[in-house]
């Protein structure tokens, strides 16, 4: 932007304007330059948020039964995504929405990497969080769930406090051996 900035004012000049229309028209150039150097700033900053995000599922912890069957299909792809098992049970896929849901609107949880399953209305909470107050935070949300048989907690407390350093793997059935990372 300087060198633009320079070369008006060398072209300016020589057509003959004087000195302080160079001045003022550097002048400008130069706010010109802040302000698209700003609104640049300002657009990374939003698109680096929307990064941060773009990844995560927005999931409901009040979605009535009806709108979970409209979507069903969906939710059940992205548990199968997230690492997550839902089970055959009448209610398991509405559970794991509900529990997601609940889970994501804990402050405390935004960041974490909680893995949801739910087998016949026993939802199970795996993972690693960062602090034994977001465990507990997590557990309960989960026992907030209506229509949960139990919550099973298999959540870890990480070593060094970093949550997102979630390296469990998936055991059951034969096990799978997907990481969640």
């Amino acid at each position: 932007m300087k060198k633009l900035a320079t070369l008006i004012a060398l072209a300016a000049l020589a057509a003959g304007c004087s000195s302080a229309d160079n001045a003022n028209t550097a002048s400008r150039n130069g706010n010109v330059a802040t302000v698209v150097n700003n609104n640049a700033n300002t657009a990374n900053a939003a698109n680096a948020a929307n990064a941060n995000t773009s990844g995560r599922r927005d999931y409901n912890a009040n979605i009535s039964e009806a709108d979970y069957d409209r979507d069903k299909d969906r939710y059940g792809r992205e548990a199968k995504e997230a690492g997550d098992t839902v089970g055959s049970g009448l209610k398991d896929g509405y559970l794991w929405v509900k529990t997601k849901g609940s889970l994501a609107g804990v402050d405390d949880l935004r960041d974490s990497t909680i893995n949801v399953d739910v087998n016949d209305g026993v939802i199970t909470l795996r993972g690693t969080v960062a602090s034994a107050a977001q465990k507990s935070a997590a557990v309960k949300a989960a026992n907030g769930i209506d229509g949960k048989k139990s919550v099973k907690d298999e959540l870890k407390v990480a070593a060094d406090g970093a949550a997102n350093a979630n390296s469990n793997t998936k055991a059951g059935a034969g096990g799978n051996g997907n990481a969640n990372r």
